[in-house]
């Protein structure tokens, strides 16, 4: 409801005498008009105290002065005569607090207004109230479907609230203008934002422009059509003037043509034939003539030689990279910060786990058990010379007198083919580096100095 004084920025005449009506606006879009004969400098947006409907002040903010309040004076169709309230001053920090005061009452009042409206059982829906800045009136706005007989509600209304109170009725469309509310575009409504005057809107808008008469689609807040399914009427009207009116079914060679759907602004229609569900483009132009042939008892060839090509819509496969010159931040930021913590979180997780199940696995495996830990691999020879034990080495060298019979000797006869067996591997592999044969040679000659001593000393009692 804001209006742009497109004359600001010019230079009036020096005998100029400026304009002594002023326009005020009030609480839902009420603009009055008022005069200013104390001739005070005024600017759009100020705070004014003003003379009341009925005595009393009130308190309004200036939205035009100057000569632009002449045209909007001719275009309401408001003479200067009528024009009969004034200008007091411009508004003191005690109108505003007592302005303040009034509309902090509002809410309340109008909640208790509808209680007693509804333990009187009246049909009516009070929508808002409007409270005078000194608090000495208010005026109650309803809705209702008909006629409502209110009286025995203003004398209760009189006695709860102790001030003047006026009834006003408005229809729906005033109601959501002045409630105010975001429409299905996404934006505030015309009607609470610059729609003033409200033009009636036909279930017939609808038709022209194609739309499907569904009423949760074409209804708005208020209840009624939507008053933007007017603006774009007129448009359509024109480009439906070279459009036929009444189509019926075409008569073709092929058979009878029904008609399906038509694009207003290409000028093109489609048919199709009964049991093929191709649906076939004709020009608007085109089906004019056919008509008056079929009028005249002529058939029409059939309507796939003359249909219309229509141009396929061409994709263009191209990556735009768009340049953050405003420097917004991405909206999925805060994701990708989420999933770097996750990971990290997981992976100190995984780490501290592998740590507490090595140490574990060293707790269980006790210090004093050595057999429980791998031994160090040994030679052949020495591991031969460890299952053999010396009474074995002495067979294989055959060094000294030994009893044939005995239970060493079987211990020596069981331990040849042993020796024999274990030494091939040795023989055939020829992968042992020479280091590990002088080795095993210096073993051996120990080994058999330990078996002379002991043979020495364990023949002496079987001699004697």
């Amino acid at each position: 409801m804001e209006v742009h004084d497109w004359l600001s920025n010019l230079d009036m005449p020096s005998n100029y005498k400026p304009f002594q009506v002023t326009e005020i606006k009030f609480k839902g879009s009420r603009k009055e008009f008022f005069l200013n004969n104390d001739n005070i400098y005024l600017e759009i947006g100020e705070l004014v105290a003003v003379e009341g409907p009925t005595g009393g002040f009130d308190v309004g903010h200036v939205s035009l002065t100057g000569e632009l309040v002449r045209v909007q004076m001719k275009r309401r169709k408001t003479p200067l005569d009528q024009v009969v309230k004034k200008i007091y001053r411009k508004a003191t920090e005690a109108d505003v607090e007592k302005w303040n005061a009034a509309k902090e009452m509002e809410w309340e009042t109008m909640h208790k207004a509808r209680k007693l409206a509804l333990d009187l059982r009246l049909s009516m829906k009070i929508s808002d109230v409007d409270y005078q800045a000194d608090k000495t009136k208010a005026t109650f706005f309803y809705t209702a479907d008909g006629r409502v007989d209110f009286r025995e509600l203003i004398k209760k209304m009189a006695e709860n609230f102790r001030i003047r109170i006026e009834m006003r009725q408005i229809g729906m469309r005033q109601e959501a203008g002045r409630l105010g509310g975001i429409g299905s575009c996404g934006r505030e409504l015309c009607c609470s934002t610059w729609l003033t005057n409200f033009k009636t809107v036909s279930t017939a808008a609808a038709r022209y422009q194609n739309l499907s008469l569904n009423t949760l689609k074409l209804a708005g807040q208020c209840g009624k059509l939507k008053c933007c399914l007017n603006y774009e009427l007129d448009t359509y009207l024109d480009a439906l003037k070279d459009i036929p009116d009444r189509i019926e079914n075409l008569d073709t060679e092929a058979g009878y043509a029904r008609h399906q759907k038509t694009d207003i602004f290409k000028k093109i229609m489609w048919f199709s034939y009964q049991g093929d569900e191709n649906w076939i483009p004709v020009a608007a132009a085109r089906v004019k003539e056919i008509m008056v042939m079929n009028k005249a008892g002529k058939k029409a060839p059939n309507l796939k030689e003359e249909a219309v090509q229509i141009a396929a819509p061409v994709v263009v496969e191209k990556s735009f990279d768009y340049e953050n010159v405003v420097g917004q931040d991405s909206l999925t930021r805060l994701d990708e910060r989420s999933k770097n913590k996750n990971n990290n979180q997981n992976r100190n997780n995984s780490q501290k786990n592998s740590r507490n199940n090595n140490q574990n696995r060293r707790e269980r495996v006790p210090a004093a058990d050595k057999s429980a830990q791998p031994k160090p691999q040994q030679n052949p020879n020495q591991q031969k010379q460890q299952q053999n034990g010396p009474k074995t080495q002495q067979k294989v060298q055959q060094q000294g007198p030994r009893p044939q019979n005995g239970p060493k000797a079987q211990q020596a006869q069981a331990g040849k083919p042993v020796a024999k067996l274990e030494s091939k591997p040795e023989a055939e592999g020829a992968q042992a580096s020479e280091p590990s044969k002088n080795r095993s040679r210096n073993n051996r000659r120990k080994n058999n100095n330990r078996r002379n001593t002991n043979n020495g000393s364990e023949n002496k009692p079987a001699t004697e």
